[in-house]
């Protein structure tokens, strides 16, 4: 009980009382500052937050009108090029209109918690941080799926608390963030449980292990949260778990734009995967999932919709 209540105030984290063009310092205070507008935007984390020098993203790929093989990286954004487009900004993995962007992307495919400190480190090593960062961390799911791996070898409670170690982890590198300046956009893990990945959800479905998957999440989530500063000046929380579970319900009750949450939409292995390459009853609905565990253009741009609204909203 204690930590839904830690999940509902941390939520918010000091926004939903802000004004547009003045915002009260502290939630409470009555200091003025000026709306924060990036200059960079620095993306942590794995593939869910990855453009690869070719353009291509891990989740179903635009194509560039009347051709079949070459991707069109701006079109279908994924939620960091959402941040970015935000502020005018663009990757150099996908520059747009920009000469020579100043944005970064360190995120990458399969990284996991432990990677963190390392894209850190060598974004540090390249210059290191300035006024005006806005930086993004999402990152855990993969451990969650390392630690499954080990299941039934290792029990539930071992690995829960490896993930509750993981999420700690990751709250004091999003906190070390803050210490060189940077406002952090910090995002939870997908419920997976809740993904193609975790097999069937049916009553009285004995394959996969969504319920254990579920748990597991729900250990680095919990411990995420609990570990990372409650200051709103600093970081902005996304709740991408909580947003998933409403649209996986409203999806399986027939309701919403979202046709199907329980399978993946690819033919084909991320990041290869284009509306081309999608299965037949995906071509013309709205699927969730690109494969079993990334998330396809209509989950990017929810989370791209989520975060953005947290940069507008929070006292940066």
């Amino acid at each position: 009980m204690k930590l839904n209540v830690k999940r509902q105030a941390r939520a918010a984290l000091c926004a939903g009382v802000l004004a547009a063009t003045t915002l009260l310092a502290s939630c409470g205070g009555g200091e003025q500052v000026a709306t924060f507008r990036a200059t960079r935007v620095i993306a942590f984390g794995d593939e869910l937050s990855a453009i690869n020098a070719d353009g291509s993203k891990y989740s179903i790929n635009a194509l560039v009108a009347g051709s079949t093989t070459q991707l069109d990286c701006a079109s279908a954004p994924i939620w960091v090029q959402q941040v970015a487009a935000l502020y005018g900004l663009t990757f150099p993995q996908c520059p747009g209109f920009a000469t020579d962007p100043q944005s970064r992307i360190y995120a990458a495919d399969g990284a996991t918690v432990a990677d963190i400190a390392g894209q850190i480190d060598t974004h540090l090593s390249n210059g290191g941080f300035a006024d005006g960062d806005m930086v993004t961390v999402l990152a855990g799911a993969n451990d969650v799926v390392a630690q499954l791996q080990q299941y039934p070898a290792v029990g539930e409670d071992q690995l829960g608390a490896n993930l509750t170690a993981a999420g700690e982890a990751l709250a004091a590198q999003v906190n070390r963030l803050t210490g060189y300046g940077a406002k952090v956009l910090i995002v939870t893990i997908p419920d997976m449980g809740l993904t193609p990945f975790a097999g069937d959800r049916s009553a009285g479905s004995t394959d996969g292990n969504p319920a254990l998957l579920t748990r597991l999440s729900t250990k680095f989530n919990d411990a995420l949260l609990a570990g990372i500063l409650n200051d709103g000046h600093k970081i902005g929380l996304i709740q991408l778990d909580e947003y998933l579970k409403a649209v996986d319900t409203a999806a399986r009750n027939g309701r919403g734009s979202i046709n199907n949450t329980t399978q993946p939409a690819c033919s084909v292995a991320l990041p290869r995967c284009t509306t081309n390459t999608v299965v037949a009853d995906a071509v013309n609905s709205v699927w969730l999932w690109a494969d079993g565990r990334r998330l396809g253009p209509i989950g990017q741009s929810s989370l791209g919709s989520l975060a953005t609204s947290r940069a507008q909203k929070n006292p940066f």
